[in-house]
Order: C-alpha cells, then sequence, then structure tokens
C-alpha cells in the first residue's frame, strides 16, 4: 500500500501561481488587503488549490485570526426535502467562501438554549430555516421561510435547483452580515417563488391552497 502524499501547503500554493504565502492567505481568508487583488489572479488561487487539494489547517487559522468561520443552520426538520435541498446551497457556496456550515435541529433544543450553544461553540452567524430565534440573539442572523412549499417528497429539476440557489444567495446574505460591521443583524430573506413551484402545483407536488397564500 502506498503512503499518502503530504498535504499541500500554503507556500506549495504560493510556488503554483508564483506568489506570496501572505497573498494567498488574504484571498483565501477574504482579507481587506485581497481587495487589490484583481478577480482573475483570484481564480487562479481557487484552481491551484482544488488540484493541489490544499487544505487549511483550521484550528491554527482561528487562532491567528480570532475566527472560526463557522455558521449555523438551524432548523426544526433536517429531512424534509425542501429544506435539505437549501441546506445542500448553504454548504456549497459557504464552502466556497471558507466558511464551515454547523446543523442544528430545533426540536432537540430550545430556542434559547441553542443560541446560547452556538454562541460557546464560536458560531459566526445562524441562517434559521423555518425557525424562530429571540430577538435577543446576539448572531447576525438571516431567516428563510419554506413554510409555503409543501412536504412533497419529489421536486422537478429545476425546482431543486431554484431550492439549491435560495441556499447559495442565504449563504452570500449571512456572509455580508458577518463581514460587513454596518450591515442589518437580522434578515429574512423572502424568496420568489420560480415558474417550478407553479409547474409543481399543476402536477400536484404543491397544494393549490400554498399558492394562493405565498
Amino acid at each position: 500500500m502506498l503512503a499518502d502524499k503530504n498535504p499541500a501547503s500554503l507556500k506549495t500554493v504560493a510556488a503554483r501561481v508564483g506568489l506570496a504565502p501572505c497573498s494567498i492567505s488574504a484571498v483565501l481568508n477574504n482579507t481587506p488587503a485581497s481587495r487589490a487583488i484583481p478577480q482573475a489572479t483570484k481564480d487562479r488561487i481557487f484552481r491551484a488549490v482544488a488540484e493541489l487539494n490544499y487544505r487549511p489547517n483550521l484550528w491554527a487559522r482561528s487562532l491567528r485570526t480570532k475566527r472560526t468561520r463557522m455558521v449555523a443552520a438551524a432548523t426544526p426538520d433536517v429531512g424534509r426535502p425542501a429544506v435539505a435541498r437549501v441546506i445542500a446551497g448553504l454548504q456549497s457556496r459557504l464552502h466556497r467562501r471558507g466558511y464551515l456550515l454547523a446543523l442544528v435541529n430545533m426540536d432537540s433544543i430550545g430556542a434559547s438554549s441553542a443560541c446560547v450553544l452556538l454562541q460557546q461553540r464560536g458560531i459566526e452567524g445562524v441562517i434559521a430555516i423555518d425557525a424562530s430565534l429571540p430577538e435577543k440573539t446576539d448572531l447576525p442572523i438571516a431567516s428563510v421561510d419554506l413554510s409555503y412549499i409543501n412536504s412533497a417528497d419529489v421536486f422537478s429539476e429545476d425546482m431543486q435547483a431554484w431550492l439549491s440557489e435560495l441556499g447559495a444567495s442565504a449563504a452570500e446574505t449571512m456572509i455580508r452580515q458577518i463581514e460587513k460591521p454596518n450591515a442589518s443583524r437580522r434578515v429574512k430573506i423572502q424568496p420568489k417563488l420560480p415558474p417550478a413551484y407553479f409547474g409543481a402545483v399543476r402536477t400536484g407536488l404543491v397544494s393549490s391552497e400554498t399558492r394562493e397564500s405565498a
């Protein structure tokens, strides 16, 4: 059995793209210094990171930056198809932006207890999916309302893509809340229903009563 290759380091990525390690770090951590780096150069860095399978030392990064870059998704029903699709979109976009996603099942823990636990664990923001969190929560919160979507087991491909994109949009909203000091601490995301949703009504995947109330 062949031994595993040594993991790529920041210096390895820097050598691949011909930049200093500090520039690579600035882009990967989305620091203010990275704003001066052209997007084409950032794209080269991200490609090199993917090709070399670079994995940052998150513990060392947290100690250095005093940040965890962790976001939580809080919901009472992780297994609901629509919620699962939104979470998939969340995770994909957060990962791309250098964040980690934690899941909180609101059915197994009270809202107040959940908020205290999240703060103790260093969570930087919460995306509440069909969940209510206390007004006094000292964390950025983005709320996503999916109550108008029926708990159908099957969605069209267009509808699945739309739900994933909704998750990606919620992730971007949360990142703006975290990284911009003057951003609103609470944002309610009210998505415009896509044509695929009304197609689902016609095929019986979503009730007409739900459509009329949305």
